[in-house]
């Protein structure tokens, strides 16, 4: 299943707090714990809520909102507005914009409205707000204004109160997700703040909005001592285009000392369009991976079509280099020039039979051709040839789908996995839109042994017009995806049959609720429930966790203790920290892949400088997973610079892929699993690129 993803005030009382329960009360740790887990919200939850100790009362309101039950907004909203403790007032809080329900909106509204309330309640109805704002449908976009004005008005409160930094930054961060009107001359203002996490994260909030209120500071801040802040500067200015600033980001780009901020405003110099920047970029040594990835895609949009001889002779190099692996490369190529992309594989049946053994040598490097000649389907109607270009790359691509039919023997010592390749082939062949599509995408719905294939084909049948044979297609591969170790092909079959809108298709989807996999009846419900047939939500259920009271016991006997993972990978060792007194469940879950010795061996699959690299997939192309899914544990802790976060592709979807953040990463916050942070060699980190492999995860 393909993943796409410090500490301040509270996770002292957090660790505290938590702590005391594993102690005093295991048993009732336990029962919530359990609860959670099985996400039943009862009666028996409930009641913990009113229970003498605070510890237990903060720690059942966090698993009520973890749960997501709409019951538990009233109980919530009291708690919040009533218990004694502020520390439960204040979970109470971040449970309500967990459950994301509109109806908490009225009494959150009253607590951050009351200027006076400088503690973390009021931070966290804030960032509760934001949640809950990000979460309304289209049709409600009145109430999310509304939402977004009463975030503009906190945050202006706080222009220049020093003492409320957890309120500004999760502020910022709910003003990313609520996109109030006219936020950008108040988020500005906090682009001065003597904080730099605070500069940094306004910046951020501006450059996902992409308002350029702030960029008279932003300028200024390019030279800025904090590498972050300087980063985000470069980005804002790039977004919105701010060609005052070309000569500043280019010298960002070629002589700032640190990587986050070189690839910020490389970046940035693709989005400010200026040709200018092409030549001293071609020019810089290629010592750094990352950097030349990035490279590659500025230099392809800022000479798009303009068959520049240096930059192809850069590119032929690169791809020598990289053996067709970078994406990013085979589709600057084509950008600058398409024909002669094309003409590296030669000709006609030469150039079949050339990526057809790619393919069977090499499936990330047919995953990157197969982007490559995808991309020509988007080159604008200026270019002549375009008709003739895209009969040459379509027949390229029919040739890698055949590839078992094309008579090459290869030996190899290794498992090549080439179906790896065949969802992003399908994917580039689907660009072109041919006549055929829909034939080849049932053929390999029926016929590929591939579970992320089927997945694919069912997408992207998903994407074409509703028609019966469609419909008819998608209920005969049902069974056989309900039988899969992952559930992709099968969430992706409901998906499909979601949009076919016919009585066969509900029919399905119907059938489909009683799956004993939790996920599959959830997404069965929600598509029920937009097809206006009938409400399943609320007969969702439990889980049927694969957790026994003994993985409970032995999860929550690590909280207060000191536990620490060093990762061995190619490029050398760094360790972390696992915080059990928060994610004692995703923690369990990575120690006991870690000590089966899962990662050995796992290629990092996806490394997005200055954001995260990302790890744990055995298939190697972001699909993979341990063949179940845990819950999340959505906690407290903020995503900073060396965080550690469990990957989903949805809720409660984790397993073993994870990841650590290069810098600050606000909008991931809530929304992922924190459950560990770098503690040493994030130097180790940030030097990791794509394709570098995990040699082993020592757990101590």
């Amino acid at each position: 299943m393909k993943r796409r993803f410090v500490v301040l005030i509270c996770l002292a009382v957090s660790v505290v707090s938590f702590a005391g329960l594993a102690h005093g009360q295991d048993q009732t740790l336990l029962q919530i714990t359990k609860a959670e887990d099985e996400r039943r919200w009862d009666k028996d939850l409930r009641e913990l809520l009113s229970n003498p100790s605070p510890a237990i009362r903060k720690r059942a309101a966090l698993a009520a909102g973890r749960i997501g039950h709409i019951g538990s907004v009233s109980p919530l909203t009291n708690l919040m507005q009533q218990d004694a403790d502020a520390g439960v007032r204040a979970m109470a809080a971040f449970a309500l914009g967990e459950v994301e329900s509109p109806t908490a909106a009225a009494a959150l509204i009253e607590v951050v409205k009351n200027a006076q309330e400088r503690s973390e309640l009021r931070a966290r109805a804030l960032e509760a707000l934001g949640k809950i704002a990000a979460a309304l449908p289209a049709d409600q976009q009145p109430r999310q204004r509304e939402l977004g004005a009463v975030i503009r008005e906190a945050l202006q409160v706080e222009v220049g109160r020093s003492s409320n930094r957890l309120t500004v930054l999760l502020g910022l961060t709910a003003a990313l997700r609520s996109r109030p009107a006219d936020a950008g001359p108040t988020i500005a203002k906090f682009l001065s703040s003597a904080d730099s996490r605070v500069r940094s994260d306004a910046a951020n909030a501006l450059a996902r909005l992409r308002l350029k209120d702030g960029n008279d500071r932003l300028r200024k801040l390019l030279t800025d001592p904090d590498p972050n802040v300087r980063a985000n500067a470069a980005r804002v200015l790039g977004i919105t285009e701010d060609t005052v600033s070309f000569d500043a980001i280019l010298n960002r780009a070629t002589t700032d000392p640190d990587s986050r901020v070189r690839v910020s405003a490389i970046r940035a110099l693709a989005s400010l369009k200026d040709a200018r920047a092409a030549e001293p970029l071609l020019k810089r040594p290629a010592t750094d991976l990352n950097e030349t990835l990035e490279i590659a895609t500025t230099l392809g949009r800022l000479l798009a079509q303009k068959e520049d001889q240096a930059a192809i002779a850069w590119l032929r190099k690169a791809n020598e280099t990289l053996h067709h692996t970078a994406p990013e490369v085979e589709l600057a190529f084509v950008r600058i020039a398409p024909a002669a992309y094309l003409s590296q594989f030669g000709q006609a049946t030469a150039a079949k039979r050339e990526v057809q053994e790619i393919i069977l040598l090499n499936w990330r490097a047919a995953s990157g051709v197969a982007g490559g000649l995808g991309e020509i389907a988007a080159l604008p109607d200026s270019v002549k040839t375009k008709a003739e270009l895209a009969a040459a790359a379509e027949a390229l691509l029919r040739a890698m789908l055949d590839y078992r039919n094309s008579g090459l023997k290869i030996n190899t010592l290794v498992a090549v996995h080439s179906e790896n390749a065949i969802p992003d082939v399908l994917r580039a062949l689907a660009a072109f839109k041919p006549k055929d599509l829909q034939q080849v995408l049932v053929a390999r719905l029926q016929e590929s042994d591939d579970v992320v294939v089927r997945g694919t084909a069912a997408d992207l049948l998903a994407d074409l017009p509703p028609s019966e044979e469609i419909t008819t297609a998608l209920v005969a591969a049902w069974p056989r995806a309900t039988k899969d170790s992952l559930n992709d092909a099968a969430l992706s079959i409901l998906d499909a049959l979601g949009k076919q809108k016919n009585a066969p298709a509900i029919e399905a989807l119907r059938n489909a609720f009683n799956s004993p996999d939790y996920l599959v009846r959830r997404r069965a419900a929600t598509l029920l429930e937009a097809n206006n047939a009938g409400d399943y939500l609320a007969r969702l259920g439990i889980v049927k966790t694969r957790n026994t009271d003994a993985d409970y016991q032995r999860a929550l006997a690590r909280i207060s203790r000191k536990v620490t993972a060093v990762v061995t990978t190619s490029r050398g060792s760094f360790t972390m920290e696992l915080l059990p007194n928060v994610a004692p469940l995703t923690v369990d879950n990575f120690v006991q892949l870690a000590r089966r010795n899962y990662f050995r061996g796992v290629t990092i699959h996806r490394v997005v400088p200055n954001f995260v690299i990302q790890d744990g997939d055995p298939r190697g192309d972001g699909n993979g997973g341990p063949g179940y899914q845990i819950r999340c544990e959505i906690n407290q802790e903020l995503y900073d610079r060396a965080t550690l976060g469990m990957a989903l592709s949805g809720k409660d979807t984790g397993g073993s892929q994870w990841f650590v953040t290069h810098a600050p990463q606000p909008h991931l916050d809530g929304g992922y699993t924190v459950f560990g942070r770098v503690t040493a060699g994030m130097n180790v980190v940030d030097k990791i690129t794509r394709g570098d492999v995990v040699k082993s995860i020592s757990i101590r």
